[in-house]
């Protein structure tokens, strides 16, 4: 098992010793040995090898045991023993906005409830508001909840779902008889969150590469088992499942089978409907006509057949993307590698794990030419937000790293809190001291949508607020945004030179593509922000990437693109005006 399985399984170790009533220490022991393991830089089965794992911060005896036979072994029989006592319907209740392991333990001892059915007929009832630290808006909470889970059905994040897939990838490649594979689907087009896994494969020889499809570790149950098509329920780490399913095509349908896979279902048919003004049928096995067939070895040439420039899978959602194809404007979308710094990263100073140099080093080793640390604002006290003081002992430390690093520049950042009525959380002299801000809401979630439109274009008309963090709030799959009119906010950030962010953080991923699509439109410059809390989560701008590209955004488009002198230059001036 790799650090992120290892670390995934004792986060739910912890999670289910909740559920079992054991003493927080214990439990709190578990999620914090998976922080620790998830954020090592170095590769797990080494350390373990070595017999390293004493020397990594919050591992003792107990999880060492722990860990070596997870990482050696791939089971661990104290792991399945706790899942076989835990009614796995608790899971379900744990993705309810407010239910800790305390409140879904108290659900399960005192009325039976152990699904998201008995969970709703029992609010429904009145009884859930009867229960000593419930309540009516509690009850009221956890409806909302519920129905908002049946909304999204089982989706799951974007980053979760690849790498359930690149393991599965990985299984399949060294299968006999391979000529070409890829993921299809919302995967391909990195979709904010994935329903189905799907992969397409060609081959002469599709038996044995089914076999090993279906006897694939991880794989639960198997639905299908075909000839040219497999599917399958793979199990991820900790409760996460997929459906996955595999197709099997000749060599020379490959690139019709891709396209058709990829989608959306949308752009399949506008595509179909180019192709009927051809003369032509376009299906997921060919593109022909009554006395003719079109080869094509790669995809680029189906879209060449019919008198289109390649489109990236990221726009295949037809909106538009076709109709500028044809025309030749189709952008140059922005690549990870045109990112030269990113900004929005915590440190220990706040609620991050890493210190300064050590965020630095990460940075470094990216090969990005600046860091932007914005810890939490004063008011953020949940968060270890800075006070004035501390503020000034972080920024000499920033001073003092700098002149040690060659090729990387820290830049001095805040994460600053936007108030209930639209002010800041510092005074316009602390503000003065960074180099740049980001200004970002935090509480008061329940404001109406006008009162949180106001609040937020107060804040962006600050002159010292530099960039929007997360506009909406939205925690994908757990939160719905907080209601605020995105439009007038954009049209404000536009007429003030505000920029706002992508955060990148997968459970994010705010703004979204289409929100980017008219930010640009509008002018607006967008910036992609890991809002990294740890030195392995800087890596993560790469969610946010996917998102421009979605959005139609070109290197231009993104402030962080430019040098360390360009931006130093453009943060400079905007201070000054």
């Amino acid at each position: 098992m790799d650090k992120h399985q290892v670390a995934a399984i004792l986060d739910e170790i912890g999670t289910l010793l909740e559920l079992q009533g054991e003493d927080a220490f214990r439990c709190n022991a578990y999620h914090n040995g998976a922080r620790a393991i998830e954020q090592l830089e170095e590769d797990l089965a080494t350390v373990v090898r070595e017999d390293r794992l004493g020397e990594v911060p919050h591992i003792g005896a107990t999880l060492r045991e722990k860990i070596t036979t997870l990482v050696t072994t791939g089971h661990l029989p104290f792991y399945e023993e706790l899942r076989k006592k835990t009614p796995p319907g608790l899971f379900d209740l744990l993705r309810i906005p407010g239910l800790g392991p305390k409140r879904v333990k108290l659900l399960y001892d005192r009325l039976g409830i152990d699904t998201l059915d008995k969970l709703a007929q029992a609010c429904e009832s009145g009884q859930v508001a009867k229960l000593k630290g419930m309540g009516e808006k509690m009850q009221q909470k956890i409806l909302e909840g519920i129905q908002s889970l049946r909304q999204m059905g089982s989706r799951v994040r974007l980053d979760q779902a690849l790498a359930l897939a690149s393991r599965l990838i990985d299984g399949l490649r060294t299968a006999p008889g391979i000529i070409r594979m890829e993921l299809c689907g919302s995967l391909r087009r990195r979709r904010e969150t994935i329903k189905d896994i799907d992969i397409l494969i060609s081959s002469d020889t599709p038996g044995p590469i089914m076999e090993r499809f279906v006897g694939l570790p991880g794989v639960t149950q198997v639905i299908a088992h075909g000839a040219t098509k497999s599917s399958v329920v793979v199990q991820g780490d900790g409760r996460l499942s997929m459906n996955a399913d595999l197709r099997i095509v000749r060599d020379e349908q490959f690139p019709f089978a891709l396209h058709y896979f990829t989608g959306s279902k949308g752009h399949n048919i506008a595509m179909r409907q180019r192709a009927q003004q051809y003369g032509l049928k376009l299906n997921e096995y060919e593109l022909a006509g009554p006395d003719r067939r079109i080869r094509c070895r790669h995809e680029a040439d189906l879209f060449r057949a019919l008198d289109l420039a390649y489109i990236p899978p990221e726009l295949r959602e037809n909106t538009g993307e076709i109709d500028a194809a044809a025309k030749g404007t189709l952008p140059k979308l922005i690549e990870a590698d045109d990112l030269k710094g990113v900004f929005h990263c915590h440190t220990t100073y706040s609620d991050g794990h890493n210190s300064v140099e050590e965020m630095a080093r990460a940075a470094q080793a990216l090969g990005l030419k600046y860091l932007g640390l914005a810890d939490h604002s004063q008011s953020l006290t949940i968060a270890n937000g800075l006070t004035p003081d501390r503020i000034r002992q972080q920024q000499m430390e920033i001073e003092q790293v700098n002149k040690r690093l060659k090729g990387l520049k820290i830049l001095k950042g805040t994460e600053c809190d936007i108030l209930a009525d639209g002010r800041l959380d510092y005074s316009d002299d602390v503000l003065a001291t960074f180099d740049y801000v980001v200004a970002s809401v935090h509480s008061h979630f329940k404001q109406s949508r006008e009162e949180m439109t106001a609040r937020i274009i107060k804040a962006i008309r600050n002159p010292y607020v530099t960039m929007l963090g997360h506009a909406t709030g939205r925690l994908l799959l757990k939160r719905e945004g907080y209601p605020v009119d995105l439009e007038a906010v954009l049209q404000a950030a536009a007429e003030c030179g505000t920029m706002i962010e992508i955060n990148a953080n997968p459970q994010r991923l705010d703004l979204d593509w289409i929100h980017c699509k008219r930010a640009k439109a509008l002018g607006v410059k967008l910036v992609i922000n890991p809002d990294a809390h740890s030195s392995s989560e800087i890596a993560l701008y790469h969610y946010g990437v996917d998102v421009a590209r979605r959005g139609w955004l070109e290197k231009s488009d993104v402030f962080n693109t430019q040098s360390l002198a360009d931006v130093t230059k453009a943060l400079a001036a905007r201070k000054s005006k």
